[in-house]
């Protein structure tokens, strides 16, 4: 059990994914749950180890082939939510959310070829879709405070910082009622901020 803070209020609905859109730079993009394909995971493999190591954050993805199949296999469980950003049949961006006591940790990650081009804040959404159409009530991330874009984007979707005692934030965001009927919609649906 964690003193993680979530706001009172439950975000606004997100939409369920697929979705596609065209991001900034004029590719179709479209957001699809994670399938467990052969093709899918070995696509998901490829772009962790096209990832620059300067995009790492808080030791993850891994680098080297072996450990991003062990943080793979780990993260599309099947009590992990998993979405993909797909420009064709290149992957440009995952995003996870791993169960953790009550709540949900998010992960995401955009390939750099494809960052700054709204990808980002269309995976977040699609996640968060995902997450409330199954039922999830609580998620949180963290974030390192320097990093102004994501954290402007995270609270631009209705995420709170809950914990803001060290190098990294640590934000919450209430997907679903716990159950009381108590909640109360949030958050302004904007979609035009830089994600990371």
């Amino acid at each position: 059990m964690s003193d993680r803070g979530y706001p009172e209020a439950v975000a606004n609905e997100f939409s369920t994914p697929p979705t596609a859109f065209t991001d900034r730079e004029g590719r179709t993009i479209e957001v699809r749950p994670y399938e467990n394909t052969d093709e899918g995971y070995e696509a998901l493999v490829e772009m962790y180890d096209a990832f620059d190591p300067a995009d790492r954050a808080q030791g993850i993805p891994p680098g080297g082939e072996k450990r991003i199949r062990e943080w793979l296999d780990a993260i599309l469980g099947d009590d992990c939510l998993n979405v993909i950003a797909w420009c064709g049949d290149e992957i440009a961006g995952h995003a996870t959310l791993v169960p953790d006591d009550e709540a949900y940790e998010l992960a995401i990650f955009v390939h750099q070829e494809y960052q700054r081009a709204g990808i980002g804040t269309h995976l977040i959404r699609g996640l968060l879709g995902y997450g409330q159409a199954e039922g999830i009530q609580k998620v949180w991330l963290t974030v390192e405070r320097w990093n102004r874009a994501a954290v402007s984007l995270y609270k631009k979707i209705g995420f709170e910082t809950s914990n803001a005692e060290s190098f990294e934030l640590e934000m919450g965001l209430r997907l679903n009622p716990d159950g009381d009927g108590d909640g109360n919609a949030g958050g302004d649906g904007d979609e035009d901020e830089d994600d990371q």
